[in-house]
């Protein structure tokens, strides 16, 4: 299995080591033809305005588009913001393929960055270690798309839409695979659960 990590700008090297250590291969993500021959593509974390940028700069938006038309796509911090419909400005460059609208920031500076132990519906009862980092989170959900997480106050923090997922969180600073194990799963059986 080949899974793509779009490798413009932030954590997308976190990302290949975690895709490395359940057994499938790794695709650094820079230009549209790197895309031929995915199974699924992650969507790191790291700075949306940039990442979207970026892609519009390497000519990914449309392809990037299609791809996550078909396959499994999952976004992680700001590549949660980066697949919504909605994150409140027009002047960033979105894929917006998830019915969701997105606080971009919604925890503050860095400086307010925290952990949480997180009930994740799709991963069963353990609770997952979550690190959020100048974290979005998301406001509204529309019909198709499943919340997987929220924190205490009710702030959702993961997503689902079909063959989609999002989270506001950075699982590829933690030891837990599950999500990644969870992803894999997707790219390799489409939205089926």
């Amino acid at each position: 299995m080949r899974i793509g990590v779009l490798a413009l700008q932030g954590a997308f090297i976190e990302h290949e080591k975690k895709v490395r250590e359940l057994g499938a291969e790794a695709v650094e993500v820079r230009l549209p033809e790197d895309l031929e021959g995915l199974d699924g593509l992650i969507i790191p974390g790291g700075e949306s305005t940039t990442i979207g940028k970026l892609a519009v700069e390497y000519g990914l938006i449309e392809p990037l588009r299609a791809f996550a038309h078909e396959k499994p796509t999952w976004g992680t911090c700001a590549g949660m913001i980066f697949l919504a419909k909605d994150i409140g400005i027009d002047r960033q460059p979105i894929l917006g393929l998830m019915d969701m609208q997105v606080n971009r920031n919604a925890f503050g500076r860095q400086i307010d960055s925290f952990e949480v132990d997180l009930r994740i519906s799709a991963l069963g009862e353990k609770p997952f270690h979550a690190v959020f980092i100048r974290a979005p989170a998301v406001t509204a959900v529309g019909p198709g798309v499943e919340v997987l997480a929220r924190l205490e106050d009710g702030r959702i923090v993961a997503a689902q839409s079909g063959h989609l997922l999002a989270t506001a969180f950075h699982p590829e600073l933690t030891n837990d695979t599950r999500l990644h194990a969870y992803f894999l799963h997707l790219a390799r059986n489409g939205s089926q659960r």
